[in-house]
């Protein structure tokens, strides 16, 4: 019998709501000792999925909180156990107490992703559907969380499940004809299976190619914000986010190291990167900052090079543009256009690339940038709808799986004997077994739930 298990299932700020959530064998009977509904209705007997009001009292009987409380009976609850939810205020310290009364009742605080991990062991999700959960959780653009919503919803779990069923409809009639050769079971032809095995590697391939996109949807495009000292790249970024994230002075150098934050362009999301000017320095300090500005640039899928529009261009400013790695789209910002030009678009067209002229400090030209960054942009496509991979894992189990299909498919036509095309089938199911939990080690579960923060 698992045992019953409480958190707060709403974050640790004061909120008008706080959530405190139960799963186990033992949670109606232990949130009946805490919780007495106005209406007299003992929680054994009450309705699934209905509020109740009442009282929720501490060990020595003292009233806690004024809140609501539902019920949901396992089998068909959120973990496939009986769960019990108390819809509390949201005061940290409330919700604190009333968890340390359930605690009196041999209740036991859940370890980070535990209701989602009894929820996979109980089979009311697959893994593809647990690792969903927190990448809607963590969703950063709308995008992102109708993807993860999708995910959660079954659609990667039914394109996987018509290949694995497909594989394993094969390693079923082969095995059925070596162990059984006494029993009128059609005889074994792996040519016969050619057309289902093109058709799972077709499948495999097309969701592997979903990744690079998925991966930019999860996780954003890192924009690296470069330049020489005193350009106004900690002033752009400030004016990018509309708030003081990095500290700006008139002194050169006062970015000593990098700086990220993640804002939404156009539906896109990304991660812009405030860095250390770009320049020759004996400053120990000063280099360090500029030897991680060339290592942020080396990993970047945008640069942005900011240029003073208030000064001619300087040998550093070209030496900027240069450290930009070539296949890094990139454009410049001309900043300081609140004061006098002095560089025409003759200077700038000499850097050849795409130059717009901005004011970080008045915020003149940042929707015309805007525009041009959403030009360097992947192209976003139809919103997803759940079939965009999103992470290392699945990919990777993904591409194995494709693999072993494709060795699959050449050994049939180069003829091989049976046993070496079941040999790669096999390798397949496992694979793909691995993104639903089907034959996912331990330690990977356990890693994977590990990402979960405590009360999902």
């Amino acid at each position: 019998m698992p045992d019953t298990i409480a958190a707060v299932a709403t974050g640790g700020m004061i909120s008008a709501i706080g959530i405190i959530r139960m799963s186990g064998d033992g949670a109606l009977a232990a949130a009946g000792k805490v919780f007495r509904a106005a209406s007299g209705t003992g929680l054994p007997d009450a309705v699934n999925r209905r509020l109740y009001y009442g009282e929720f009292s501490g060990a020595d009987g003292r009233l806690i909180d004024l809140c609501l409380c539902t019920v949901s009976r396992g089998p068909d609850s959120y973990t496939g156990e009986d769960t019990v939810e108390f819809h509390c205020h949201g005061s940290p310290v409330v919700l604190s107490e009333a968890l340390n009364a359930l605690f009196s009742h041999g209740v036991r605080h859940a370890e980070a992703g535990e209701f989602t991990r009894r929820a996979f062991l109980n089979g009311r999700m697959d893994l593809s559907q647990a690792e969903a959960v927190i990448d809607l959780i963590e969703a950063g653009t709308p995008a992102a969380a109708l993807n993860a919503a999708g995910q959660l919803n079954g659609v990667l779990s039914v394109k996987l499940e018509s290949v694995y069923s497909a594989l394993l409809d094969i390693m079923a009639h082969f095995h059925a004809v070596v162990d059984y050769p006494d029993e009128d079971i059609e005889e074994f032809e792996a040519r016969d299976y050619l057309p289902a095995l093109r058709e799972a590697e077709g499948e495999l391939a097309r969701m592997h190619a979903t990744y690079a996109r998925g991966k930019v949807l999860r996780d954003g495009i890192k924009t690296v914000i470069t330049g020489r000292p005193n350009t106004g790249k900690s002033s752009l970024l400030n004016a990018l986010l509309g708030y003081e994230r990095a500290i700006v002075t008139h002194v050169a150098g006062t970015t000593r190291d990098t700086i990220e934050e993640k804002a939404l362009f156009g539906g896109a999301l990304l991660r812009l990167t405030d860095t250390a000017g770009l320049r020759k320095t004996t400053d120990t300090v000063e280099s360090l900052g500029v030897e991680r500005t060339l290592a942020a640039l080396h990993g970047a899928g945008l640069a942005i090079l900011v240029i003073d529009g208030s000064e001619p261009l300087r040998d550093e400013d070209f030496e900027a543009l240069r450290s930009i790695p070539p296949d890094v789209p990139k454009l410049a910002a001309v900043n300081k256009s609140d004061l006098a030009h002095v560089l025409g678009e003759d200077d700038l067209s000499g850097l050849g690339l795409c130059c717009r002229r901005v004011s970080a400090l008045t915020g003149e030209g940042l929707d015309a940038l805007e525009t041009e960054i959403g030009k360097l942009l992947p192209a976003a496509g139809a919103p997803p709808t759940g079939e965009l991979i999103t992470n290392a894992r699945q990919a990777d189990a993904i591409c194995r799986a494709r693999d072993s299909v494709s060795r699959a498919v050449e050994a049939i036509e180069a003829s091989v004997t049976p046993d070496a095309v079941l040999t790669e089938v096999e390798s397949a199911l496992a694979a793909a077994g691995e993104l639903t939990g089907k034959t996912i080690r331990e330690d990977i579960v356990t890693r994977i739930f590990g990402r979960f923060c405590v009360g999902k």
